[in-house]
């Protein structure tokens, strides 16, 4: 669309706003909102439901009735035009009576890939393409990274204190960022399919690794430990917890064990309810993750996880939050700071969180 209005433009921006409210809740489905307007007036809202289904459409139509006949209906993502668990959106808007449609993004799925749009074109509805594609590429970008390269969109996540440290050997869980920071990471984690620590992190710092933030403890995303020996212990809090939020412990071969040592560790994990998963490079892990619907990873724990997806050219987003406290003697080397940011990265958003500083970058291509 060459050029919307403004009247499209916001009530995209609208949309969009409520496309990221399920980010990392709608199973192996794209988190997308629609709209339904009619004379200004919006009559008919929805999102994609936590379980995938039912798909935005069908709920905003629902919620419209007979209002949305002769409405328009903005669109995050194109509708789909296939069948599967549940019949075409495309076909429920024609079903409808709805006039027109208005879509930020084509869906790169191949059962879809604008099949959407020329179904509704050849039911008599007007459609427009293209409002606000930059904003709706970033709402959608864990879908869209699946979709494409088969694998989740990868967030790097460091806390770094002044001297660029990431911890202090055996003193455990350090507080190097304040309440503020801590907090708009527990959002991060509540918006994210799952999220990935090295075996280094999850001994020293016996974590759980869930959403913690007051109405979201049910929002936990799926936890993974990179653990090639399978040294995570039966009594830390993620095994415990693995029968409440999923846990996988990614193994691989080691010449230091027996067979009969790694087959009862394996043994002791499944039985608490945690899945092993053997994959050999970091990428074997994203393909096996994508090919299970997992779209978004939040790589948040240890230099050594770090420096493994950053050596595969794997990490698609860093977040850097910068504490103003040093460690010093005994620290834990951070991989980078925010002078040393890998190249690469361009950087997209700041931002004063108390006394930390905030800073996102994105890969640039």
């Amino acid at each position: 669309m060459a050029n919307p209005t403004r009247e499209d433009e916001r009530f995209m921006a609208a949309a969009l706003r409520l496309a990221r409210q399920h980010l990392g809740q709608t199973s192996t489905n794209p988190s997308v909102a629609c709209l339904i307007v009619q004379d200004g007036v919006i009559v008919g809202r929805a999102v994609t439901a936590r379980s995938g289904r039912p798909h935005a459409e069908t709920q905003a139509l629902a919620e419209a009735g007979e209002r949305a006949r002769g409405a328009t209906a903005y669109v995050t993502l194109e509708p789909c035009s296939h069948h599967g668990k549940t019949p075409p959106c495309a076909d429920a808007l024609v079903a409808s009576g709805i006039a027109r449609v208005v879509i930020s993004i084509l869906d790169p799925d191949e059962r879809v890939a604008g099949r959407g749009v020329v179904r509704l074109r050849d039911a008599g509805i007007a459609v427009d393409v293209g409002v606000l594609p930059q904003k709706g590429r970033g709402a959608l970008e864990a879908y869209l990274t699946r979709q494409v390269s088969k694998r989740p969109h990868v967030t790097l996540k460091l806390a770094v204190s002044a001297d660029g440290m990431i911890g202090r050997t055996g003193a455990g869980q350090l507080r190097i960022t304040g309440p503020i920071s801590r907090a708009q990471v527990q959002i991060l984690r509540a918006q994210t399919d799952a999220i990935l620590v090295g075996i280094g992190t999850a001994t020293a710092d016996d974590p759980e690794l869930t959403v913690r933030l007051p109405g979201l403890e049910d929002r936990s995303p799926i936890r993974i430990v990179l653990d090639r020996r399978l040294d995570l212990s039966p009594g830390s809090k993620l095994v415990r917890s693995a029968e409440q939020t999923p846990v996988i412990v990614v193994s691989g071969e080691s010449s230091t064990q027996s067979e009969l040592e790694r087959a009862g560790r394996r043994a002791a994990l499944e039985a608490a309810g945690v899945e092993v998963l053997e994959t050999g490079t970091v990428a074997d892990l994203l393909t096996a993750l994508g090919s299970r619907g997992i779209s978004s990873l939040l790589v948040e724990g240890g230099a050594v996880a770090a420096r493994a997806f950053l050596d595969a050219g794997l990490v698609d987003r860093i977040q850097i939050y910068t504490g103003p406290q040093t460690i010093g003697e005994n620290g834990i080397a951070s991989p980078f700071d925010r002078r040393s940011v890998p190249s690469g990265f361009k950087l997209v958003r700041s931002a004063q969180y108390g006394d930390d500083l905030f800073e996102e970058y994105e890969r640039e291509n």
